[in-house]
């Protein structure tokens, strides 16, 4: 592994990775979750900002372009983009809402829902692949190491997951 990469400071200053603190290693395997969850992804056809696209209005379908941005943390352009390709794979439809013509409503079509699932289903096994490495004896201080971070990362944040 190419420890420079992980963007976690000098390698000539961390020493080796085996002598790493726990939380340095914890932060390391972190950082590498998005880019392995997208290769994943990648393979059952549909891009990553698709996938969550696609996640999103298959829990609730019919929202606007811009509060699904809003959901994504991306701008209105970006998640545009990502729609308008889905669109044209025929997984997302753009539609006039009744009530206010003017607004226009994103829904998922059968194609779009038959992915999304079938993409779900198939990532299951592949995402708990990575994490079966804990070895049994070792598993209730990793639990017990997990439930103290959770904790701790839930002390700092509000309910609108802001920094207190």
């Amino acid at each position: 592994m190419e420890v420079n990469k992980l963007g976690l400071g000098a390698p000539e200053e961390l020493g080796p990775i085996e002598e790493w603190p726990i939380g340095r290693l914890f932060a390391a395997a972190a950082r590498m979750t998005g880019p392995m969850m997208w290769r994943l992804i990648e393979r059952h056809g549909v891009s990553p900002a698709g996938f969550f696209v696609l996640r999103i209005l298959h829990s609730e379908d019919g929202l606007r372009a811009g509060e699904v941005a809003r959901r994504l943390m991306t701008s209105p352009a970006s998640a545009t983009s990502v729609i308008g390709t889905l669109e044209r794979n025929g997984h997302v439809e753009r539609r006039r809402d009744e009530a206010d013509r003017r607004a226009v409503r994103l829904h998922i079509t059968e194609a779009g829902s038959r992915l999304i699932a079938a993409t779900i289903k198939e990532l299951g096994p592949d995402i708990w692949e990575f994490y079966d490495v804990v070895p049994p004896e070792d598993e209730p201080a990793v639990r017990r190491f997990l439930l103290a971070l959770i904790d701790k990362f839930d002390d700092c944040t509000d309910p609108n997951g802001e920094r207190t």
